[in-house]
C-alpha cells in the first residue's frame, strides 16, 4: 500500500459524523456548545435565548434563528477530541423542517438524541425522530436537564421504546433530579459521578468519581436515595435490555445517557462512551454496490445540502457534501456525474456556524462546502473514479401546504423569481406554476407551515422583496407516473387543480384524499405517485 493510501485509511479511522436531534428546547445547541468547549474548538458558551445583545448560540446563524430561538437549517461542526476529528450536524428542531433534517442526516453514520428529562418524547416530534429510525443508524440518546425535576427514569425510558419502538439501554443511571440531582451511576464500572455545579459556559467543575464499595459511606448522598437507587438498577437489571453493539450499529437499540448540558455533566462521559461505542465512516450504496473508504481510494461525494446568502457581503452559494471515501485537495477537478462535466471544486470550506474556515485536505466521513455557481442539486455525486457510480438518491417529501406568492412590488419581479428559484434549489420549498402559464402565478409547497415565514422572512431580508402569501386549500399531491390522455382532457374532480413543477413536469393537487381515488377511477391507465 503506498504511503498516501496509509494516510487516507488512518485519517478515515479517526473520523466520527454524527448529527444531533431533538425537539425545540430540550438542549441540543447547549449539548453540542459542550461538546465544542471540551474540543477546545470555542472558549465560551453561546446562548440561544436571552436579551437582543445576549451572544447567540455558535451553531444559530441565519437571522430568523437568532430572533426566535429556534434552528431551522442545519449547520456543520468540526473538532477534534482524544484523537479523533468529529463532525456534528447540527439540525433543526422543529417537526416543519424534518425534510432538512431527513436530508441531514443522509450524511451521518450515527445520531445523537436529546430529551428534556421533564418531558420526555413530546407528541409533536414523533416525526423528527422516526425519520432518525427509517435510516437504521446508530441512535444514541442523552436525557438532558437531570438538574430540573425530571420524568422517573423506567417511564422515561418506556416512553422512548413506545413511541419510537427501539429498545433502550441506560449506560448510566440517575440519582434524584432537580435539587435532588446527585449524580449518575456507571453501569458498566459500577462507579459512582457525583454531580457538582459547575460555572455556567465553562469546562471547569469537579467532578467525584467513587467506587461502588465507597458509595455505601457516601454521606452527600441519603441513605434513602441509595436504596433507591440500588433497587432500581436490579429492577433494570433483570427486566432491561442487556447491552449489544452489533444491535446499537442496526439502529435497533439505544445506549442512554443521563446529564445536565448546562452545567456539563455527564456531557464529557458521554461524548467518551459514545467515541467508543460509534465506527469510523461506513460503507455508502451506489448504483454499482456498496462504496466502502476503506476500499475505494478514489474521492467521492455526495451533496445533501445547497445554501444561498450564508455571508451576505458575498450573496453566495455553498454546496455541502459528504466526502465518502478518498482524499480532498483544495481545487481539484471531480467529475460530476449529473452534470456529465468536469469542475473543479473550488474555496472549499468548513464550517464554525456562519464563521468559515479554508481547508487544503479533508477525508472520507467529513463535511465540506464548496462555491455553487448553481450547477449542484441535493444527491449530486461528485468523483475522481475512473469506473463511474452515482450514490444513492435522497428522497423529496410530499409538501402538506399550499400558497400563492406573489412579489408586492411589481417592479420587483427579477429579484423574486430569483429569491424563490434560490430557495427551491436549496429544498427548504418546492415551486410550481399553472398548467397553461409561466411564471405568472407562483404556488409554493412546504412540508411544515413554518417554512412559509422562513420563506418571507428571507426574500424580505436576503433580497428586498415584499411578498403577499395566499393559503391554498390543497393538501395532497400528486405526480403523473403515466397518463392515458392529453392532460387538458383528463377527467378530474372539482377540487383538482393542474400545476407544473420547475422541470415542467405535471402534477395534480386535490383538497381531499377521496378526489384521488375518483380520478383514477375516471381515467383508466392513468398513474400517479407521492414521490417526485
Amino acid at each position: 500500500m503506498s504511503e498516501k493510501n496509509q494516510e487516507i485509511k488512518e485519517e478515515i479511522r479517526k473520523r466520527r459524523t454524527f448529527a444531533i436531534i431533538s425537539h425545540p428546547d430540550a438542549g441540543k445547541t447547549t449539548l453540542t456548545e459542550k461538546f465544542l468547549l471540551y474540543g477546545g474548538a470555542i472558549n465560551q458558551a453561546g446562548s440561544v435565548k436571552g436579551k437582543a445583545t445576549a451572544r447567540h448560540a455558535v451553531s444559530d446563524w441565519m437571522e430568523i434563528e437568532k430572533e426566535r430561538g429556534i434552528s431551522v437549517t442545519s449547520s456543520v461542526l468540526q473538532f477534534e477530541y482524544g484523537g479523533f476529528c468529529i463532525n456534528i450536524l447540527d439540525t433543526p428542531g422543529h417537526q416543519d423542517f424534518s425534510e432538512d433534517t431527513y436530508r441531514t442526516l443522509m450524511a451521518a453514520d450515527s445520531a445523537v438524541m436529546v430529551i428534556d428529562a421533564s418531558k420526555g418524547v413530546e407528541a409533536q416530534t414523533r416525526k423528527l425522530f422516526k425519520v432518525c429510525t427509517m435510516r437504521h443508524i446508530p441512535i444514541f440518546t442523552f436525557i438532558n436537564k437531570m438538574d430540573r425535576e425530571a420524568m422517573d427514569t423506567f417511564e422515561l425510558l418506556d416512553d422512548i421504546e413506545q413511541e419510537l419502538g427501539i429498545a433502550t439501554c441506560p449506560v448510566n443511571w440517575p440519582i434524584g433530579s432537580g435539587k435532588e440531582f446527585k449524580g449518575v451511576y456507571d453501569r458498566q464500572k459500577n462507579q459512582v459521578e457525583l454531580f457538582s455545579d459547575t460555572q455556567k459556559g465553562t469546562r471547569q467543575g469537579s467532578v467525584r468519581i467513587l467506587d461502588r464499595k465507597d458509595l455505601e459511606k457516601e454521606e452527600w448522598i441519603s441513605g434513602e436515595q441509595k436504596d433507591r437507587l440500588f433497587e432500581e438498577l436490579e429492577l433494570q437489571d433483570g427486566a432491561g435490555a442487556v447491552f449489544d453493539q452489533e444491535l446499537v450499529e442496526k439502529g435497533k437499540l439505544s445506549p442512554v445517557f443521563f446529564g445536565s448540558a448546562l452545567t456539563n455533566f455527564g456531557v464529557e462521559t458521554f461524548l467518551k462512551y459514545f467515541l467508543e461505542m460509534t465506527t469510523s465512516p461506513l460503507p455508502r450504496r451506489s448504483d454499482q454496490g456498496e462504496i466502502d473508504p476503506m476500499e475505494e481510494e478514489a474521492f467521492s461525494a455526495f451533496v445533501f445540502k445547497i445554501q444561498a446568502n450564508m455571508n451576505k457581503a458575498h450573496r453566495d452559494r455553498i454546496a455541502f457534501m459528504r466526502i465518502c471515501s478518498g482524499r480532498f485537495e483544495a481545487g481539484m477537478d471531480v467529475w460530476h456525474i449529473q452534470g456529465n462535466k468536469k469542475v473543479r471544486l473550488s474555496q472549499p470550506q468548513q464550517m464554525m456556524a456562519s464563521e468559515r474556515k479554508m481547508v487544503e485536505k479533508a477525508y472520507g466521513g467529513d463535511i465540506i462546502g464548496v462555491f455553487d455557481p448553481g450547477i449542484f442539486s441535493i444527491g449530486d455525486t461528485l468523483t475522481t473514479a475512473r469506473e463511474q457510480f452515482v450514490y444513492e438518491g435522497i428522497p423529496t417529501f410530499a409538501p402538506e401546504h399550499f400558497a400563492r406568492v406573489r412579489q408586492v412590488d411589481t417592479m420587483k419581479r427579477k429579484q423574486f423569481l430569483k429569491g424563490v428559484n434560490q430557495i427551491a434549489q436549496e429544498g427548504a420549498i418546492q415551486i410550481f406554476q399553472e398548467y397553461h402559464t409561466g411564471m405568472e402565478e407562483i404556488i409554493v409547497g412546504v412540508v411544515g407551515i413554518l417554512q412559509f415565514d422562513v420563506l418571507k422572512y428571507r426574500l424580505e431580508k436576503e433580497y428586498n422583496v415584499e411578498i403577499r402569501m395566499d393559503s391554498l386549500p390543497y393538501e395532497y399531491i400528486r405526480w403523473i407516473r403515466h397518463c392515458p390522455v392529453d392532460l387538458d382532457k383528463l377527467s378530474g374532480t372539482s377540487d383538482m387543480k393542474k400545476v407544473k413543477d420547475l422541470r415542467g413536469r405535471p402534477l395534480l393537487l386535490f383538497v381531499n384524499s377521496w378526489s384521488i381515488r375518483m380520478t383514477l377511477e375516471r381515467n383508466e391507465g392513468l398513474e400517479l405517485t407521492e414521490f417526485g
